[in-house]
């Protein structure tokens, strides 16, 4: 049985959640750390957008003002994503190929069935949809949306990071998410027939803790691995600040997705 590393619940910004997450990548890419399963909060609420996307045509520029949201570009590909600070939990999973899977499809499949197994613990019964070109693979709840994700791999080490969502603000999210041809309002009443919640879901809230807790025991169960509590390395904290002064906080890398990187490894 292999042992992976947990790094517990945490918060940040934007800016250094991406920062952390891409030292993890590198130091698992060096093998300098074991596979690793993070979870994290993000302070302020924030918009993710992919690696590939144009921030112009995925904001609103004068909402993320007045509501003092950030925006920050993953290494990631996949899809524009508001993060409500009390409104998801969002998880990491950092691991060779080899031991998730060698397709697409099967290591989404298998990170997913974790999820699946921890949202059983909390009494909600989802559903892998497979998904397709345009559209990353997810989970539903009758067929509304409740956990999404995008993946990243470099040198046979894969992450994969996505949304738990505990509660959701449509309202808010898509007065900051621009959709083409499609107003606020129109945006709304779409989002309710297809995305939902835990709170939605098991009509109460459900704490912070519990959720995170069900995470950790869904994952140990599906990948049947040790799974130890854990922090980050020395250098990984000090990559991760590196990269998140020196490309998470530039315009460079957020509104062009340009980074001459000086680091080759830790």
């Amino acid at each position: 049985m292999k042992t992976w590393r947990l790094i517990p619940l945490e918060t940040h910004n934007a800016f250094m959640n991406m920062a952390i997450d891409e030292a993890i990548l590198t130091a698992r890419i060096e093998k300098l750390v074991p596979n690793t399963i993070r979870l994290y909060q993000w302070k302020p609420s924030a918009i993710s957008i992919g690696k590939n996307q144009n921030i112009d045509e995925q904001v609103y520029p004068d909402a993320l003002v007045n509501f003092g949201v950030d925006v920050v570009r993953r290494t990631s590909g996949g899809g524009a994503v508001y993060h409500d600070q009390n409104g998801e939990i969002t998880y990491s999973v950092t691991a060779k190929t080899i031991d998730l899977g060698f397709d697409f499809t099967s290591v989404y499949e298998k990170i997913y069935s974790s999820i699946t197994d921890s949202l059983r613990l909390l009494g909600i019964s989802a559903d892998f949809v497979e998904g397709n070109k345009k559209n990353c693979p997810n989970l539903t709840v009758y067929g509304k949306k409740i956990s999404g994700s995008a993946q990243t791999v470099k040198r046979k080490t894969i992450q994969q990071h996505g949304t738990l969502l505990l509660n959701i603000n449509l309202k808010r999210m898509f007065q900051l998410l621009r959709l083409k041809d499609i107003d606020c309002g129109l945006a709304v009443k779409i989002g309710k027939r297809k995305i939902t919640s835990i709170k939605t879901e098991v009509k109460h809230d459900i704490s912070v803790k519990t959720v995170a807790n069900a995470l950790e025991q869904g994952f140990r169960a599906i990948l049947k691995a040790n799974i130890r509590h854990d922090k980050l390395t020395a250098n990984e904290k000090s990559l991760a600040k590196t990269l998140y002064e020196k490309k998470y906080l530039t315009k460079e890398w957020n509104n062009n997705g340009n980074f001459n990187s000086l680091l080759t490894a830790i």
